[in-house]
Formats: structure tokens, sequence, C-alpha cells
């Protein structure tokens, strides 16, 4: 009894073992030639995000779709330079935030009010490090850049007053 319990214990763990290491390609078919990123600050108070910016060569016939980066995603925004794709990603991380909420005595009226939406990704990342969804065919690939550089903040000044 003691022998199967061992043996159905440990296919088990061989399995989530295999599936573990299949998650990311380690070898895609373009290379990353710059990665940074830097965070902004609007001339609002509580305005603020990050972008990040990637820069790919050899990646033509790929379509990618998102980025993950710093417990956020993001659909990543394809341009075209020269013989490099860039791909960038905007993540807002503002405070300000619609404040229509209900406040009432009678806590039926305030049942009304939106659960605010929480974004999980299912990835842990470090903070230099973004994972990049892409399709190849019909199947979705995933790849993890590593040492993604900081670039300096950037703050943009208020708008003139009308």
């Amino acid at each position: 009894m003691k022998s199967i319990k061992l043996i159905f214990i440990l296919s088990i763990v061989f399995c989530f073992y295999q599936c573990s290491g299949t998650l990311f390609v380690t070898n895609p078919p373009f290379k990353v030639d710059k990665a940074f990123y830097n965070t902004w600050v609007g001339g609002q108070p509580g305005v603020r995000g990050v972008k990040l910016e990637l820069h790919l060569k050899n990646a033509a016939g790929i379509v990618f779709d998102s980025l993950f980066f710093q417990s956020k995603r993001t659909k990543a925004v394809v341009r075209v330079l020269d013989t490099k794709i860039q791909l960038l990603g905007h993540y807002s991380t503002s405070n300000r935030r619609k404040r229509d909420f209900i406040l009432d005595r009678n806590t039926k009226k305030e049942l009304k009010n939106p659960i605010p939406a929480q974004q999980n990704i299912p990835f842990n990342l470090d903070e230099n490090e973004a994972v990049l969804s892409y399709k190849k065919g019909d199947k979705m690939m995933f790849f993890k850049i590593k040492n993604i550089k900081r670039l300096q903040d950037v703050f943009y000044p208020s708008a003139p007053k009308r």
C-alpha cells in the first residue's frame, strides 16, 4: 500500500515538473537588440506610468500579442523601423480613479458600487524582467526577457492655465 502511494505521489510530482519547464521559449525566432523602460510623471497630481520599449531583430512574420511587466499586462504596440521591430508597452500606474461611489446609510444602495478590477498575471517577474507573448502559426508562445535597463524618469510639465 505504501509503495502505491509513493508511486502515485512521484508521478504527480514528475507531471508538474515537466509542465513548469515548457512555459517559456528559450530560443525564439527573433533577437532582442535593446530592452529598456522608464517611468513618467504627468503634469497633474496622480498621473504617472511606465513605458517599456523593446527593439527586435529578425522578427518578420511573427504576430506579437502582449507584454507582461511589473505585475501588469498590456497589448504590444508594434512599430516597424528600418530593419528592426519596435515593441512598446504603456502601463498606467496612476492613482487617479473615478470616484463615483455611492455612500449611503442604506447599504443596499452601496451594493451598486463597482468592484475595482485587479489584474493578475500568470508569471512571477522581477522588476527588470518582462514576458513577451507572440503567436507562431496558431500556437501562443512566451519569451522571458531579463535584465531590462531602467532609464531616467521623465517629468512632463503641467499644461498652461487657460
